[in-house]
């Protein structure tokens, strides 16, 4: 079967600095990454938060130090349930991140590790098939 690939960007494991905080009213909802890259981040949150949720970010790079702000929405809500998961969680994609501080925040996380995979890898079965089907013409 074929992998699927979803993602644009590989996520980096890094813990860095961050204020994560709920458009409609203002209220601190993370501090801390799990991990990063140029398309969002994962971050730690003990509060209760809707998938689709609009959120204002700022974090600071990892090598240089500088903060950046950004606009996000949460993806996806970790529960902290799973095996491997740190807590609760919200994966965050960013909506509005400047060219420049995009191309610094790729040049300071090429030096960081990738993160695991957190489940399987979905298969894209159309992919499968046509493959079948040209191999047995």
């Amino acid at each position: 079967m074929v992998p699927m690939e979803q993602r644009r960007a590989a996520r980096r494991s890094v813990v860095v600095e961050c204020q994560v905080v709920r458009e409609r009213d203002f209220r601190l909802v993370g501090e801390s990454t799990l991990d990063l890259s140029p398309e969002g981040m994962l971050v730690l949150t003990n509060d209760r938060v809707l998938t689709g949720e609009d959120l204002l970010v700022s974090f600071r790079t990892p090598i240089l130090g500088t903060w950046f702000d950004a606009e996000a929405r949460v993806a996806r809500v970790v529960h902290g349930r799973r095996p491997g998961d740190f807590g609760r969680a919200l994966g965050l994609r960013f909506k509005r991140l400047d060219r420049i501080a995009k191309s610094l925040l790729e040049a300071s996380l090429s030096t960081y590790r990738p993160s695991p995979p957190s489940r399987a890898p979905r298969v894209d079965y159309a992919e499968s098939v046509t493959r079948i089907i040209i191999g047995a013409a």
